[in-house]
């Protein structure tokens, strides 16, 4: 059921009614005091100015707030403030028009029929509702004005051919979860400007250590919001886009929503960052594109998604595949299944979850077992994103990298039998078949011979970190919301908003059923 009023207004919701407000009050004023001069000065003895003076006065504080409230409501059943379909669309100043176009008409409607309360010359609602319409479609439009300029001087400047390597300023988006609270700390000692965009929807306790540091700057918004990702995009020179719904479960929960932050936002983030001459586009997909298969896969492997987290993230892979050309190139960075401690650890992952459920149950339960999977430590992750930035554009562009260890492709019985080992008062419980359809090794040599990243971490390593923790009291209660995507959305209710049918249909696209080359990768398979 839609709702008229949010049951939480934002800070940011907050503030950007509060600007309206303050542009309502101002043009309404202005519509009074050009009314009151040209009066003045057509009427011109001082008693009727003095007259004319407390009357404006009286019309402004007596109809100034009904104004305002008025408009706000029109504004936020518009979508000024939830950035509904319609108001995100191409015609956002129609939108703008119409709402304050109806404010007026309403606020117009009520002097007329209530004259004893609100009385007001027509020419102030004529000369109000202009200016409010100039002041609210300028500070709404600029942004575009600014894309457009920036975009040119950057071309005009040559300044992403002959500096696309020279990497000063890095926006990290979703920067406060899993991996990117061990990315973080890496990417500030090594020298580089960080601008966080992140809803910080666990607090600021996953990246504590770093918030103060003098070379982040943190802007608190939602990254589907177009207006926060072009202030945030402002003087970057790469991106790394780490935001999403991450996992099957988390993502299974709504589809809507999945669809919407995983591809939908990635969609106009990477327009955003096109548009605003950043050349280097770093992107977190997931080894889960492939889905089932007994043979080892590498990048050029045939994709078969068997969940909604894997199609949004192949979808995500052929948009950004689509706007690649020459000053812009996105990097593809499929990761293997995470494990070891960050900043925001997940306690919804398997070598993490069993490690936890043999110390705190005494039990590690495997149901199925022969499935196969790739695993790589949140910090080796984290690794591998700032091996990539830090590599030569020549070498990354336009590039899919498998990122883990061949080492590292076990069988989730392999993972419940090493785990066993570390805690061998814990019991080994085999149960029957799997719902999960996943079966997948991955080979990572490319990244490995391309750019030399080797894993620092092994699972035992990992392991062992887990039970310290845990033993240490650094983690309390494993099952706390807080370390689970499923269990944490599960308790969101203010995140859905409208979708637009062109994400559908991408992600219902089929996908390939034969290894293909690189720039065929995303292409229709061949008919019978």
């Amino acid at each position: 059921m839609y709702r008229f009023w949010p049951k939480r207004i934002t800070f940011d919701m907050a503030i950007r009614m509060i600007a309206d407000a303050v542009m309502i009050n101002a043009a309404f004023l202005s519509g009074l005091t050009l009314r009151y001069l040209w009066g003045v000065g057509f009427e011109g003895t001082a008693i009727l100015a003095r007259t004319a003076l407390r009357s404006h006065v009286a019309a402004y504080t007596g109809s100034a707030w009904l104004l305002t409230l008025i408009s706000l409501i029109i504004f936020y059943w518009s979508g000024f403030y939830t950035h509904g379909r319609r108001y995100r669309g191409r015609y956002k100043a129609l939108v703008i028009a119409q709402a304050v176009s109806l404010s007026y008409l309403i606020f117009g409607s009520l002097a007329f029929l209530l004259p004893d309360f609100i009385s007001l010359p027509r020419s102030v609602l004529i000369l109000a509702w202009a200016i409010t319409l100039a002041l609210l479609i300028g500070a709404r439009l600029w942004a575009r004005l600014w894309i457009a300029m920036n975009q040119a001087e950057r071309r005009l400047l040559g300044s992403q051919v002959e500096g696309a390597d020279q990497i000063k300023t890095v926006l990290v988006i979703g920067g406060a979860g899993y991996i990117g609270s061990a990315l973080l700390p890496k990417l500030l000692d090594k020298g580089y400007h960080v601008r966080l965009l992140d809803l910080l929807f666990y607090g600021t306790e996953p990246i504590e250590d770093v918030l103060k540091h003098p070379r982040l700057e943190l802007i608190q918004a939602d990254f589907r919001q177009v207006d926060k990702v072009v202030e945030a995009m402002q003087g970057m020179d790469a991106v790394i886009h780490l935001g999403a719904i991450v996992g099957d479960p988390a993502c299974a929960l709504n589809e809507e929503l999945t669809i919407e932050v995983n591809l939908m936002a990635t969609r106009m983030i990477a327009e955003v960052a096109k548009g605003s001459g950043v050349s280097r586009f770093i992107f977190a997909s997931t080894c889960s594109v492939y889905g089932a298969s007994d043979e080892v896969l590498n990048e050029l492997s045939a994709l078969h998604p068997v969940s909604l987290y894997a199609r949004s993230k192949i979808a995500s892979e052929k948009v950004l595949m689509r706007l690649a050309d020459a000053k812009f190139a996105p990097i593809i960075l499929r990761f293997g299944t995470i494990y070891g401690l960050s900043g925001r650890t997940r306690f919804d992952l398997v070598v993490n979850l069993l490690t936890a459920k043999a110390l705190v149950e005494g039990k590690i339960t495997i149901f199925g077992g022969d499935q196969w999977r790739p695993f790589v430590h949140v910090d080796d992750a984290a690794l591998a994103v700032q091996k990539v930035l830090e590599a030569s554009l020549s070498q990354v562009s336009n590039q899919v990298y498998n990122v883990g260890s061949n080492d590292q492709n076990y069988t989730i019985q392999q993972i419940g039998e090493i785990v066993h080992g570390l805690v061998p008062a814990a019991e080994l419980i085999s149960m029957g078949s799997d719902t999960d359809k996943r079966n997948y090794r991955v080979n990572f040599s490319k990244f490995e011979n391309n750019l030399g990243f080797k894993p620092r971490w092994i699972i035992e390593q990992g392991i062992n970190q887990v039970i310290e923790a845990i033993r240490s009291g650094k983690v309390q209660d494993y099952r706390d919301a807080k370390y689970s995507n499923v269990k944490f959305l599960s308790e969101e209710e203010d995140l859905v908003r409208p979708q637009n049918g062109w994400a559908y249909d991408l992600i219902n696209e089929p996908f390939l059923d034969v290894a293909a080359v690189p720039d065929k990768m995303y292409a229709h398979p061949a008919p019978n």
